[in-house]
């Protein structure tokens, strides 16, 4: 297949600035010369990479739009996310890892926890030397976080927590956990706070999810939590309520928005190099109207969603994005992707179902990706009640 060398029908680049290319350059590269030689045989052997965690915190990727002071790369959005286009452009089990490490534990660190517990643990994982998962969905609360049963309960300077929760990302190679608990009684959502619990602590056990037909070369994990006691000073300080794990979620939302285009460039790119080379009937099948069309559907997705990341960037950057716009464009984006990955699969024909090609991976991961940080459904009501005034779910 040829080089990869992007995908820009309407110049794009010329929307970024120079340091924001060569960020994206930067991981492009890498992605094509450590990642996509390995990830097929990965996937097929349901094991991450992990011999690659190394060369991925020498690159700056995990937490890099955080400040410097902790040893992170302090990109601004747009940069990141061009970061996280291209990890997923390789596989999104890997920029699953990455999100999770830098989106949903070094960010909720750095935003709700005490000076101590940011000197401690950020620039360790900043390294990769310590691994990090997130604790929140539960086996009967995924979309309703809120109802969660796990609890933490105070008893003298400890906390003690019991629950499971499910689906987790990093889950048993972690180093620590942030885990999200109702420390109040009943349904209070308003109590939830966050605490950060090493995972050789006695009681905590996180064992592989079995039978995934998705997201293969990713770690996925439950974890069960039973009489786990942690210092009081684990708790994240300034986490109260559901607000705070749903802006954890906020950040990885962003990042699954950029990445999603980088799977449909990386489906696109590997059809359209296949159509061309690919003869039948006396000539190269992209001579075909039905696969110029199904080409030309591909790329004016994509294009679309590039366009939307960008815009969406600039207003994080510039502190004025809601919530709200992160999930359209995770929505859209997902979607999307998903199409993509499905004609380009077709396109390829009987070869399309062989690992040594790349769209059939992409498209059963990305049916994790459209149902993880937030159903297509769910956003889809997240966005409906912005525009209407109306809840659709309470």
């Amino acid at each position: 297949m040829a080089k990869f060398k992007g995908v820009d029908f309407f110049d794009a680049d010329s929307l970024l600035a120079e340091d924001e290319r060569a960020v994206r350059d930067t991981i492009r590269e890498w992605v094509d010369e450590r990642l996509i030689p390995v990830i097929g045989e990965c996937y097929i052997g349901r094991r991450f990479p992990r011999e690659l965690i190394p060369e991925l915190a020498e690159l700056g990727v995990f937490g890099a739009n955080l400040p410097a002071r902790y040893g992170c790369a302090e990109l601004n959005n747009v940069a990141y996310g061009l970061l996280m286009q291209e990890l997923e452009r390789g596989d999104s089990g890997i920029r699953s890892f990455v999100s999770v490490q830098g989106s949903l534990v070094m960010y909720p660190i750095f935003e709700f926890g005490s000076d101590a517990q940011k000197d401690r643990w950020l620039p360790r994982l900043a390294r990769g030397e310590s691994i990090g998962c997130f604790g929140l969905t539960e086996p009967d609360h995924g979309s309703d976080p809120g109802g969660m049963i796990t609890r933490a309960v105070q008893d003298g300077k400890n906390w003690v927590l019991n629950g499971t929760k499910m689906w987790i990302t990093n889950g048993s190679m972690a180093d620590v956990a942030v885990i999200w608990a109702k420390t109040g009684t009943g349904d209070d959502s308003k109590s939830i706070r966050g605490f950060l619990v090493e995972t050789n602590r006695d009681g905590f056990v996180a064992k592989d999810q079995k039978g995934k037909l998705s997201l293969l070369a990713s770690d996925t994990s439950e974890l069960s939590l039973q009489d786990v006691r942690v210092p009081a000073e684990n708790m994240l300080p300034r986490s109260g309520g559901l607000k705070s794990p749903l802006m954890c979620l906020n950040q990885a939302r962003y990042g699954i928005a950029w990445g999603a285009v980088g799977a449909a460039m990386a489906c696109y790119h590997e059809a359209l190099s296949y159509g061309k080379n690919r003869t039948q009937f006396d000539k190269p099948i992209a001579g075909f109207q039905l696969q110029q069309t199904r080409l030309v559907e591909m790329l004016c997705e994509i294009t679309k969603g590039q366009l939307l990341c960008i815009q969406l960037g600039r207003l994080k950057d510039r502190g004025e994005v809601r919530h709200t716009q992160i999930s359209l464009a995770k929505r859209n984006n997902v979607n999307m992707a998903c199409e993509v990955a499905r004609e380009a699969r077709r396109l390829l024909g009987a070869n399309g179902i062989l690992v040594e090609y790349h769209s059939m991976r992409h498209m059963a991961n990305l049916e994790s990706v459209y149902t993880y940080e937030g159903t297509h459904d769910i956003h889809g009501l997240i966005v409906g009640e912005e525009i209407t005034g109306i809840s659709a779910i309470s």
